[in-house]
């Protein structure tokens, strides 16, 4: 399948005309469309709700264009917390999933009227000793241990993931959570990260459903709403075939009913909480080629780095690179596509064929919706970019400024020696 930009080269030239690169670009038009579509594959299910995980893209006009269509926020910080009541997203339209959180954390989720999911079994007495109390709704993480293999075969690995509690504690959880006066239940389980199949969320349901019978057997609880979480991925590569979210929610449906429905149990909320899903397609890297070396291999040298867009350096992962204007050409050149960092992994691409690129081209680097901005870093003093949305009458919206040298230094302004001297 081919990769194709959402934003034309008459379209960038003049962007860059008013902002420079690199910045992340966001289409507005992909981003509510792709909403609407997960609305409607779980819309048989009345109580659900997508808690977009703000990590993903902590931005606050896109988190709004999201709460348009019904999504909540999945926060796991302080930040995420704030950001998300700055957008007047309160109460049970934030599911709060954190691990080794701090005690100030809870209590402003709990200010806020948050779900809070809890990651340890250790962390329910925690809890109760920073509130004072057991909120009424609460939800617990699980995680089943050893390796997770669905059709398709063996997807991950949760018996080495530092996140939920096991089955034994996760019983044990619930019992005390009642005693303690809890009175609203939700399961949680994040078990894989980035799939890329139909199956996922289908099996991922099966297991939890027939865990929450399970549960409703043994210990007369009934769970209000389980939470599939994300893992839902995107075809970062163009011989990958996209997941349809028809499909899944589909898939998803088909286990509710042959599982929970006739346990009595046809009233439990579906939760998710996707961000690569809602946001990873609908963002790219624009960078500029300025500079080109040849020496042992081929570099095209962008004005982009790896604080960035920290995905390939940090994972090796593939992303792909549009050049603008040059889609129809040949891809008769093999490069690096490197960055300005004193580190030898600040590459986008690895002898990657690609059209022949010159100086002051510009590179759409594919699918940083997600994970993108939202990784990046000031390492060799590289400052943050700007991020932009693409309306959907084409025109450009600024929804962050770039950094400046003046907020990369702010945090020395409180000492004498250095006031004025960094800007």
């Amino acid at each position: 399948m081919k990769k194709e930009t959402f934003v034309t080269k008459e379209q960038l030239d003049a962007i860059v005309k008013e902002y420079p690169t690199p910045f992340h670009l966001y289409d507005e038009k992909g981003i509510r469309a792709n909403a609407q579509a997960v609305k409607d594959a779980f819309a048989w299910n009345k109580g659900y709700k997508e808690y977009f995980a703000v990590k993903a893209t902590p931005n606050p006009f896109l988190v709004k264009i999201l709460h348009e269509y019904g999504c909540g926020c999945d926060c796991s910080s302080m930040a995420e917390l704030v950001l998300s009541d700055a957008c007047d997203i309160r109460g049970e339209d934030i599911m709060f999933s954190s691990n080794d959180t701090p005690a100030e954390e809870f209590v402003k989720a709990d200010e806020l009227g948050a779900i809070i999911n809890l990651d340890d079994f250790t962390h329910i007495e925690f809890l109760e000793q920073t509130l004072g109390h057991i909120p009424e709704t609460i939800s617990l993480r699980y995680n089943p241990g050893g390796v997770y293999e669905i059709s398709n075969g063996i997807m991950d690995n949760p018996g080495d993931a530092k996140y939920g509690l096991t089955k034994a504690q996760l019983f044990e959880g619930y019992r005390i959570l009642k005693e303690k006066g809890a009175k609203r239940f939700g399961l949680h389980s994040f078990l894989v990260s980035n799939t890329v199949t139909n199956d996922y969320y289908p099996a991922l349901a099966r297991t939890l459903f027939n865990l929450v019978v399970e549960i409703k057997q043994e210990l007369g609880i009934e769970i209000s709403f389980i939470n599939l979480s994300g893992g839902v991925g995107i075809a970062y590569k163009p011989d990958q075939i996209p997941n349809d979210i028809a499909a899944i929610g589909e898939g998803v449906h088909q286990v509710y009913d042959e599982i929970l429905v006739p346990a009595g149990l046809g009233d439990v909320a579906i939760y998710t909480e996707m961000g690569r899903f809602m946001m990873g397609p609908y963002g790219c890297l624009v960078t500029k080629a300025i500079h080109e070396k040849h020496t042992y291999k081929e570099y095209i040298g962008v004005d982009a780095c790896a604080a960035n867009l920290m995905r390939p350096a940090m994972y090796g992962a593939y992303h792909h690179i549009t050049v603008m204007g040059k889609e129809n050409e040949p891809c008769d050149h093999m490069y690096d596509v490197v960055g300005a960092l004193c580190e030898n992994n600040d590459k986008f691409a690895i002898d990657r064929m690609l059209p022949k690129i010159d100086k002051g081209d510009l590179l759409v680097i594919h699918d940083t919706g997600a994970h993108g901005f939202a990784m990046g870093y000031n390492y060799n003093g590289r400052l943050w970019s700007s991020e932009i949305l693409l309306q959907e009458d084409g025109t450009p919206k600024l929804i962050r400024r770039a950094e400046t040298l003046a907020d990369y230094f702010a945090t020395f302004d409180c000492f004498d020696e250095f006031k004025g001297k960094l800007q």
